[in-house]
C-alpha cells in the first residue's frame, strides 16, 4: 500500500470518529432501550419537542431521549424498573423538577425570572402545568388547555370572564398568555411595581394592554398622567367588568372625580390664556349635561391637540 493511500486512509478515520456522537458516559443505555417497557410512552415521543434530541444524533448522552431527564437508565433496566432506581419527577421535590427542566430551558426561562415569579413561590412549578409525555394540547406540552389550567387556581379571574362587558378569553379570541407571563415577568415599569404579578409587557416596556389598544399608545403632546404613571388599571378592570368599557364605575364622572374633585386644586382645569376654571358653574355636575365627561373630553388618554383633551 503507498503512503499516500496509507495517509488519506488514516484522515478519513479521524474525521469518521470526529463525526460520531460523544461515546455514553458509564450508566447510559440510550432511548431504544426504554422503548422495550413503555411502548405508550415511545409511541408519540416523535412529536415531543424533546425528540429533536434523538434526532440531531450529535447531543452528549446526558441531553439525550429520556435519560435526559431521567437519568443513566443501567440502575432503573438491572433493578427491572421502579422509581426509586430512576429521576421519577412525581417523587422529586418541587425545586429539584425546577432545576431539572433548567438544565436545558434556562437559556428562555431565566430571563423571564421564573426563580422569583409568583409560581415558583407558591410550589407551582413545570410539571403542574406541563405534561412531557401525553400532553393533548397542540402547543407548548400542556397538560390540560391553557384556559382551563389557568382556571384551575385563579378561580375569581374565571368569575370574572363571565361579566357583560369583558376580554373574551372564554370565546377563544384570546389567551391568558396574550397578557401575562406564566413563567414571571421582568420588572415593570408603571404604577410603582404595584401592579398584578408576571404581567408581560408590549414595545418599550409598555403595558400589555398596548399590544391590541395600539391608538392609545402615544406619545402625546398632552399626556393624560394617570394613564402614563398608573397605567390602564387605574380607570379599568382588566378581566372583565358589570360596566361598559371595562370601566370601575357605571357613571363616568364619578370616575372622574376620584382625581379630579378639586382637592389641593387638584381637578381644576387650565386652558391657555382663560386661566383656572372651577369644577363648579359651567361644570355643575348636578347637571345631566356635564354628567358624562367623554362628551367634551373625547381624548381622556392622551391628546396632541389640545391640554384639556376636547379633541
Amino acid at each position: 500500500m503507498g503512503l499516500g493511500r496509507l495517509v488519506a486512509l488514516l484522515c478519513g478515520g479521524v474525521f469518521w470518529l470526529a463525526a460520531q456522537p460523544p461515546s455514553a458516559p458509564s450508566g447510559y443505555v440510550g432511548s431504544n432501550v426504554c422503548r422495550a417497557c413503555h411502548p405508550d410512552v415511545w409511541a408519540n415521543f416523535y412529536k415531543n419537542p424533546h425528540y429533536k434530541s434523538i434526532a440531531s444524533g450529535h447531543e452528549p448522552a446526558d441531553r439525550t431521549g429520556c435519560e435526559s431527564c431521567h437519568g443513566p437508565g443501567q440502575a432503573h433496566v438491572e433493578a427491572r424498573g421502579g422509581k426509586a432506581s430512576i429521576i421519577a419527577f412525581s417523587e422529586l421535590p418541587q425545586k429539584q423538577i425546577l432545576d431539572n427542566c433548567l438544565r436545558c430551558h434556562a437559556e428562555t426561562l431565566s430571563r423571564a425570572n421564573i426563580r422569583r415569579s409568583a409560581h415558583t413561590l407558591n410550589d407551582v412549578v413545570c410539571t403542574s402545568c406541563h405534561s412531557i409525555h401525553k400532553s393533548p394540547a397542540p402547543k407548548f406540552l400542556l397538560a390540560k388547555r391553557q384556559i382551563d389550567l389557568c382556571y384551575g387556581c385563579h378561580q375569581e379571574v374565571r368569575s370574572q370572564f363571565s361579566m357583560p362587558f369583558k376580554h373574551r378569553v372564554n370565546e377563544g379570541f384570546m389567551t391568558c398568555t396574550d397578557c401575562h407571563n406564566p413563567h414571571g415577568a421582568v420588572a415593570p415599569t408603571w404604577r410603582m411595581a404595584a401592579r398584578p404579578r408576571m404581567v408581560d409587557q408590549a414595545l418599550s416596556n409598555e403595558e400589555p394592554c398596548l399590544k391590541c389598544h395600539s391608538e392609545k399608545r402615544g406619545p402625546f403632546l398632552y399626556e393624560h398622567e394617570p394613564v402614563r404613571v398608573d397605567g390602564c388599571e387605574t380607570c379599568h378592570y382588566p378581566h372583565g367588568s358589570t360596566n361598559s368599557r371595562l370601566l370601575r364605575r357605571p357613571v363616568v364622572f364619578t370616575l372622574c372625580l376620584e382625581c379630579h374633585n378639586g382637592a389641593d386644586h387638584f381637578g381644576r382645569q387650565t386652558s391657555p390664556g382663560a386661566g383656572v376654571l372651577p369644577l363648579t358653574g359651567t361644570h355643575n355636575l348636578a347637571d345631566p349635561r356635564y354628567q358624562n365627561c367623554t362628551t367634551c373630553h373625547v381624548r381622556v388618554h392622551g391628546s396632541n391637540s389640545d391640554a384639556l383633551f376636547l379633541r
